[in-house]
């Protein structure tokens, strides 16, 4: 039948034909689907939040095991001040509270709508015994340190195998959050900083088996946040009555675990997952304590430690390098890219700690590291490397240019009293930084003629002013007043001949390397301008006798070979037509 479609009707050897020429499923009087729009039923309507069974279900968990932390916790400490119970008697009575709940948990798990019930009380009751090991240890100090430290570690392992065990990432959270917001009430200051440690290590081995991001923050800022907390209170103290050193120390030792803990962790993790960014976040996170801790000391301690940091970050970045080392080593690019910037924070307050005694030798330290980066920039094609050694380069430039501003090199009692052989080497450094900025830019992917031309521009102008700041702190520093003014005149005359190198460089390159000539040409106009606005506006009016008459002389005839050659130039018939 024309139109129309029939059917096969399962259990009855018989078909049926579709009315409306078309089959479109088992009809429904068979127990089976039927056309499509038949049959079906009206969607449900939607359930405010607050009306549903799960979402009041886990607040009053949530609430529930709350508020029973809390009291455990007044159990232990602050039914003290009443006068209720012993001390044994307090501690005796929190841990066999605590067992029971983790024992009604499992109970309650094994029954029927029974799974956001049983964990609340299985993490309430896991992180009372975490509290009660606390106190012992902390509080009543009934056992030592270490063993209190071991107990810990053993309560923190049960729970969160636990949450392995049931797949529940609240259960993990819970355990870790519970014990670690109320932890300080029962311990302090270094005693609270290790147990911390404790529960972010307790966490790495669920880490490697589970993807639970929120695990990673709950295991991590506690401890990060303590440590920045206590190291301020300790900084504040030092400053107001001395701070002792042991107590220094331990802060140290402290910070230096939870750094440890959460680099290696989280190297172990992304090795597994290479996806885990957050697992490359905590890195960044643990590294910050240890860096707050280093001022604490005196500094070459200071600059040890962040030296020692820097190292560790950078090395792990370095696998990112290469490709087959990034592959043999399976650490993704998003935990190098934060090792490296981490590292570079490090190295970034290393330079500071240890040219604290002499600030002028920190654009020296900063021209240094900027070289180190660029190289590794232009041998391995990193653009990571490059945008930290162009960071570094213009820190370094900056610094200088404080130590040496413009007011500085046109006075000469400021440049008398300010400028010596550290701003000349630093201004030497500085040069030999700008030109590895130029080169790094043409050798990486990706460049093009607009940011290379306004690389090599930039370069041009900042290297006048490194030129100017060496001649005139080499002059200063050699013979005075009278070195004050041959250095002027000295870097007025190399200023024109490095406009005249680039334009004949480029005079050279018209046909064969057009790109090439343009950046030289341009370059090498701007300096010429340069050069002739500080001969008539500062040398003219500052120099005297026959320095003065050897800037203009010099000057002068560069010009007179300048405008010769680029008259010769674009005489030439091949580039009569050519334009620079």
């Amino acid at each position: 039948m024309r139109g129309s479609a029939t059917g096969y009707v399962p259990g009855t050897g018989t078909h049926i034909q579709s009315p409306h020429g078309a089959w479109t499923g088992w009809g429904p009087g068979f127990g089976q689907r039927g056309p499509v729009g038949a049959g079906r039923a009206p969607a449900e309507p939607q359930v405010a939040w607050w009306q549903r069974e799960g979402v009041i279900a886990r607040v009053l968990a949530v609430a529930g095991a709350g508020v029973t932390l809390i009291g455990v916790l007044m159990l232990l400490v602050l039914a003290a001040q009443a006068g209720f119970f012993g001390p044994v008697a307090r501690v005796v009575a929190g841990g066999v509270f605590s067992v029971a709940l983790v024992g009604v948990g499992c109970r309650v798990m094994g029954r029927a709508g029974g799974r956001v019930g049983g964990l609340a009380l299985v993490s309430t009751g896991i992180a009372g015994l975490y509290l009660d090991v606390v106190a012992v240890t902390g509080f009543y100090r009934w056992v030592p340190g270490g063993v209190g430290l071991a107990v810990a570690l053993i309560v923190a392992l049960v729970g969160l195998g636990l949450a392995m065990r049931w797949q529940s990432q609240p259960l993990a959270v819970g355990v870790v959050v519970g014990a670690a917001v109320l932890s300080p009430a029962v311990a302090s200051e270094l005693m609270l900083l290790a147990f911390l440690v404790v529960l972010q290590a307790a966490g790495v081995p669920v880490q490697l088996r589970r993807d639970w991001p929120v695990l990673h923050v709950a295991r991590t800022l506690p401890v990060v946040l303590a440590a920045l907390g206590l190291i301020a209170v300790s900084g504040f103290d030092a400053g107001i009555a001395g701070e002792e050193a042991a107590q220094r120390q331990g802060l140290l030792m402290a910070a230096i675990a939870g750094a440890v803990v959460g680099i290696v962790g989280a190297l172990l993790t992304v090795r597994r997952r290479a996806g885990d960014i957050t697992a490359s976040v905590t890195i960044a996170l643990t590294a910050l304590p240890v860096l707050a801790a280093a001022p604490l000391f005196d500094r070459a301690v200071s600059a040890s430690i962040t030296g020692v940091l820097a190292c560790v970050l950078l090395a792990v970045a370095a696998t990112g390098l290469r490709p087959e080392m990034t592959v043999r080593l399976n650490i993704p690019r998003h935990t190098a890219l934060v090792s490296a910037l981490t590292g570079a924070v490090a190295l970034l307050q290393t330079c500071i700690t240890a040219t604290g005694d002499n600030p002028h030798f920190l654009p020296t330290a900063l021209f240094t590291v900027a070289l180190a980066f660029l190289g590794v920039a232009v041998v391995g094609r990193n653009r990571v490397c490059a945008v930290l050694g162009v960071a570094f380069a213009l820190l370094g430039g900056l610094v200088l240019f404080a130590i040496a501003d413009p007011e500085t090199l046109a006075a000469q009692s400021l440049a008398i009293r300010h400028l010596d052989g550290a701003t000349v080497l630093a201004a030497l450094l500085g040069l030999g930084t700008a030109a590895m900025v130029a080169w790094a830019v043409r050798r990486l992917p990706g460049g093009n003629d607009a940011l290379i031309t306004g690389t090599w521009v930039a370069v041009s102008l900042t290297s006048l002013y490194f030129v100017l700041v060496a001649t005139v702190s080499t002059g200063v520093a050699l013979s005075g007043t009278q070195g004050f003014l041959i250095g002027h005149s000295i870097a007025t005359i190399i200023w024109m001949a490095a406009a005249t190198t680039a334009l004949f460089v480029g005079l050279r390159n018209l046909r064969t390397a057009p790109a090439v000539a343009k950046v030289c040409l341009a370059s090498g106009l701007l300096v010429v301008a340069a050069a002739l606005a500080k001969l008539f506006l500062f040398d003219l009016a500052t120099l005297s006798g026959l320095i003065r008459v050897a800037a203009f002389l010099a000057v002068g005839t560069l010009l007179l070979l300048t405008g010769t050659r680029y008259a010769q130039a674009f005489a030439t018939p091949d580039h009569t037509d050519s334009k620079p």
